[in-house]
């Protein structure tokens, strides 16, 4: 079987963010970048996959300027095979992308697309969905565990009201939540070996997608700064702040 996963190159989760002085977007100005840790916990998911036998190839694809292929490298040291950078300087939003997948889907023919069910920087959570919908193949989404059993796929995911399983036939997609797995590190000789390995670049507007984002941001701003707390002397004061100030009593 062949597994697909997308990664997206976002901030580093340890970063502080910062928005540029005329609120038009986030100031990426010497800002650590890292593969965006769902993406990375889909990376594990297929690399443990294929240390079980059930997987032979595993395809990283990104998109994005450059720039992008560090986290493409980053994700071969950790044991994919190959990587497929699509090309392009644009901010493109879910659905485009998920048009750019769905291509390379129809291309690559994999059994399991696995991927974030979010990037850290957007939140949109639609870009699996989507995909599945454009490719018309099942989904399974906030994928706590994944089991593969012949030509079909177990996905246990985490619902209000506790754990939801559902079976997809294959090939489906699967978007990975928090608690799927822990990522592990790449190692020096796997960081090395991974530099060998290909990277096929492709340009975005070779897919016949339009690039043409239909999402336009009108503004960013950081949240607001809470204010410090204050002691109260008794129980009485803090019953009394409660209905006359914060008024939830």
């Amino acid at each position: 079987m062949k597994i697909l996963v997308p990664v997206k190159r976002a901030i580093d989760y340890n970063v502080k963010v910062r928005v540029k002085a005329d609120n038009s977007a986030v100031d990426l100005t010497n800002t650590k970048m890292s593969i965006n840790p769902f993406c990375e916990i889909a990376v594990e998911e297929a690399v443990r996959l294929k240390e079980k036998g059930i997987a032979d190839e595993i395809v990283v694809v990104s998109i994005g300027d450059k720039a992008c292929q560090e986290q493409i490298r980053t994700a071969l040291a950790l044991g994919a095979d190959r990587g497929i950078q699509i090309d392009t300087s644009e901010n493109l939003d879910s659905l485009q992308v998920a048009k750019l997948l769905a291509k390379v889907v129809e291309e690559e023919q994999p059994g399991l697309v696995i991927l974030g069910k979010q990037s850290i920087d957007s939140d949109n959570n639609q870009t699996g969905q989507m995909l599945a919908a454009i490719s018309g193949m099942p989904q399974g989404t906030f994928a706590s565990v994944v089991d593969i059993e012949g030509e079909k796929v177990k996905v246990t995911r985490e619902i209000d009201g506790g754990l939801q399983t559902v079976e997809l036939n294959l090939p489906a997609v699967v978007t990975t939540d928090l608690r799927l797995n822990e990522p592990r590190y790449a190692t020096l000789p796997n960081i090395m070996k991974a530099k060998r390995k290909p990277i096929d670049v492709k340009p975005a507007d070779g897919f016949g997608v339009s690039l043409t984002s239909n999402v336009k941001t009108l503004k960013v701003t950081p949240p607001a700064q809470r204010s410090g707390g204050i002691k109260v002397a008794d129980v009485a004061e803090l019953v009394n702040k409660l209905k006359t100030e914060a008024k939830v009593i």
